[in-house]
């Protein structure tokens, strides 16, 4: 379907280049001219000019009585100028007429007057030819009709027509609580008379709030797609440019098109770019986008009700958003586009290997349990990198291994084979060692998947852990279990060797990390109890009608959180010791293994530990 409310095909794209044209010609008008008047020609004095006529160099003389100048071009083609009193220019015409030069003597013409200034006019007539085409294109939408020699001033959306969306909700998976509540919307853009009669009245603005990856971007196009209606579609960084009030009026520009279009579906991917908290930074960007986020909500505003246009925006940090934007009346619908649970993963395996020959071990489901906090892009990845497998080794069909390959690459990064002597292939074996047995000794850890002492990515060896089912709340105890298996690496660097490494470094990162927010977020210690301690990065919080802002802790909060911390990473390191002081034996068994093969699956590490 053609938009209507466009220039005709051609004209606009011609009008644009035969401007750029024109401009681009004044300019190099001025430039030759500005050359000409000033390289054109070399001043010399007149003892050097005498000097010339009597050593016969002199092949041409034209003299301007009226300014006392003698303009001259010697035999060798060289150009050049000369003052002299105009009272002695007779007496010199005479002089160089006897030497055998040629002489004219010349008034003031017209381009006399005229070129000196030439350049000026054209700058200026250049600087006048930009300034109505760049006004022009405001008045038009900056520049939405093609008008504007400034492209980067251009709204940036894009509009394809009913036909070009071919994206159904079949094609989304993993979300149907959210495809559920939009699924209204749909029934609305096709047939709005089914609410207006009952004085029903649809949501002016849908906001899709999730994780990044998990489908929003595609949901919002399903909706276009279902509906049959045109999908505008733009991101908030796009409105936000160097010039004030571009992005007020990009905004106004992509409304007013979704007005003509109308039932339409405008989409604003990342609106957090422009819809943040306003007052909460100064300078002249923050004002350009408190200005464009002002836009968006008159805009919104000024929706007649049922008018036929669904503003859909997406973003994974609502809680960034300011107020207005997403009170009722506004964006007043919050839909969740979480993480797929393991049905979820399973139904967006399906989608993704539909069209990729699949080995008679694949199993989906199983390939879905042991991808827990997978996105959907996560998941689309997985599968491209297993038929990448699949291809490199002339395979016919993409078999479970590959699927294997390619998890380990996307979670542990990409297989190294570097050179290292025994004492650091013995140090890593025992680090990574420590990590299973404490995983596999402690209560509510997750069961070991695997354990390698091959580099992957920036790690010299890793331990896989991969939970039986998907975790949604983590208690104390849990959180604990995942500091003493952090920890129990260095533990066995320690114990089994008495020694401290470097491998530590992100295994000691991240446990003190689930230790500050046990403490700082969670109020899950002894002494400080319910205080949270956490900063809040500046946010102020939001509670009923009232505004809180957020203080900075005190010193003696922040040094009892910090003992707090310090309590819970010892008692782990201490548990772990402990495991490992027991388990002597079956310590020294796997790290001869994982030396021996480098690689251990579930099933050989449950049979080295199980056995007494």
């Amino acid at each position: 379907m053609p938009n209507e409310n466009g220039p005709p095909n051609g004209n606009g794209s011609n009008s644009g280049y035969g401007s750029r044209m024109l401009t681009y010609f004044l300019l190099l008008l001025a430039a030759i001219s500005l050359f000409s008047l000033f390289a054109g020609n070399n001043q010399i004095s007149e003892d050097i000019f005498w000097e010339a006529v009597r050593n016969g160099q002199i092949a041409q003389i034209q003299i301007k009585e009226k300014d006392g100048v003698i303009l001259g071009r010697t035999k060798n083609n060289v150009s050049f100028y000369v003052k002299v009193l105009t009272a002695d220019l007779p007496n010199t015409s005479k002089t160089l007429r006897e030497k055998g030069v040629r002489v004219q003597v010349v008034g003031d013409g017209f381009w006399d007057y005229i070129l000196p200034w030439l350049p000026t006019i054209l700058l200026v007539l250049a600087m006048i030819f930009i300034t109505r085409s760049f006004l022009s294109g405001v008045a038009d939408g900056l520049g939405g009709n093609g008008k504007n020699p400034l492209g980067f001033l251009k709204s940036k959306f894009s509009s394809p027509s009913e036909k070009t969306i071919k994206t159904r909700f079949k094609d989304v998976a993993g979300v149907d609580e959210a495809k559920a509540e939009l699924e209204e919307i749909i029934e609305f853009l096709r047939n709005p008379d089914k609410f207006t009669r009952l004085g029903a009245k649809i949501p002016k603005g849908i906001l899709l709030v999730g994780p990044p990856g998990c489908g929003k971007t595609l949901i919002a196009r399903a909706v276009a797609g279902e509906a049959g209606v045109p999908f505008f579609t733009t991101s908030g960084a796009g409105f936000v440019e160097m010039f004030v009030g571009v992005g007020a009026g990009r905004v106004r520009d992509l409304f007013e098109q979704g007005r003509r279009n109308r039932p339409c579906v405008v989409f604003i991917d990342e609106i957090d770019a422009v819809g943040r908290h306003r007052g909460t930074g100064l300078g002249g960007g923050n004002d350009e986008r408190e200005q464009t986020l002002n836009q968006i909500l008159v805009e919104m505003d000024g929706f007649e009700e049922n008018s036929g246009i669904i503003v859909i925006a997406a973003t994974n940090r609502s809680d960034t958003l300011d107020p207005a934007l997403i009170r009722p009346g506004r964006f007043d619908r919050q839909v969740v586009v979480p993480l797929p649970d393991r049905k979820g993963r399973e139904e967006i395996l399906k989608v993704h290997t539909k069209s990729i020959p699949l080995a008679e071990n694949v199993d989906i489901a199983v390939i879905a349990r042991g991808t827990p906090h997978f996105s959907g892009a996560d998941i689309s990845n997985l599968v491209n990198e297993a038929a990448l497998f699949a291809a490199k080794t002339d395979k016919n069909a993409v078999e479970h291994e590959d699927f294997e390959k390619a998890r380990d690459k996307i979670i542990a990064g990409t297989e190294r084979h570097i050179e290292m002597t025994k004492e650091e292939l013995k140090q890593v074996a025992h680090h990574e060692g420590g990590h299973a047995l404490v995983a596999w000794a402690t209560p509510k850890s997750d069961p070991v998947h695997r354990v390698s002492i091959i580099s992957r990515g920036l790690a010299l060896g890793y331990t896989m852990q991969l939970p039986q089912k998907d975790e949604y709340l983590r208690d104390k105890e849990k959180l604990t279990a995942i500091i003493t298996v952090l920890l129990g690496g260095r533990a066995a660097e320690e114990v089994m060797l008495g020694i401290q490494t470097t491998g530590a470094k992100n295994d000691l990162e991240r446990a003190n990390a689930v230790a500050r927010e046990m403490v700082c977020g969670l109020g899950m210690s002894e002494s400080l109890g319910l205080l949270t301690t956490k900063e809040s990065n500046g946010h102020v919080v939001f509670i009923g009608k009232e505004i809180f802002s957020r203080d900075k802790n005190s010193e003696a909060t922040a040094a009892k959180a910090d003992e707090e911390i310090k309590k819970i990473l010892e008692n782990c390191m201490r548990q772990a010791k402990d495991i490992l002081e027991k388990n002597r034996e079956k310590m020294e068994r796997l790290v001869e293994t994982l030396l021996e093969k480098e690689t251990i699956e579930s099933g050989e590490i449950q049979k080295i530990l199980s056995d007494s």
